[in-house]
């Protein structure tokens, strides 16, 4: 699946297929290799390869989402290990990107499947992050999403309580 990437000034470029090497150039050098890495291996991230992350992220990234800050590579990577271990599936379809070369807003979304959150099913998440380089790597990355659609609307009784009050918010 091709996605785009608007790079600075409305300038759309294409992203590299998912199954392109990480940390190679896409011939067109349209982004700077520490984004290229990053983006083909969020689009191929599974349990099978985490270890793939050590070429994304300097050894003292500081990582922030809505309920963890994380500092550190081998911090960051455990903590992504026990992420994927307790869900089925999950993958990231990337939509959007603009770059100024040292940084990066990215939009997505996310689809995981746990055991015990929708029955079982799938889970549809968008989100976007912020990232920073640090030579040819990411030193900073911070999540920007939804945790109420993410999680606690997926939990029995807390989930109708949390959707209440979106949909009171919204009036």
């Amino acid at each position: 699946m091709e996605s785009t990437v608007n790079k600075g000034e409305g300038q759309v470029l294409s992203l590299p297929e998912p199954d392109s090497a990480a940390g190679k150039s896409t011939g067109d050098d349209q982004y700077p290799l520490w984004l290229a890495t990053f983006l083909d291996v969020y689009q191929r991230l599974s349990t099978d390869n985490l270890n793939l992350l050590t070429q994304v992220y300097s050894d003292d990234v500081r990582f922030q989402d809505p309920l963890h800050v994380i500092e550190g590579q081998k911090q960051l990577i455990a903590y992504f290990d026990l992420l994927y271990t307790n869900l089925s599936e999950c993958r990231f379809t990337i939509s959007e990107v603009f770059s100024d070369g040292a940084q990066a807003a990215i939009y997505w979304q996310m689809i995981f499947v746990h055991p015990k959150l929708n029955g079982g099913k799938a889970v549809q998440v968008e989100g976007h992050s912020r990232l920073k380089a640090k030579g040819d790597r990411v030193g900073y990355h911070r999540d920007y999403l939804d945790v109420g659609a993410m999680l606690y609307e997926h939990i029995p009784v807390l989930g109708r309580l949390v959707k209440l009050i979106k949909s009171r918010a919204g009036q």
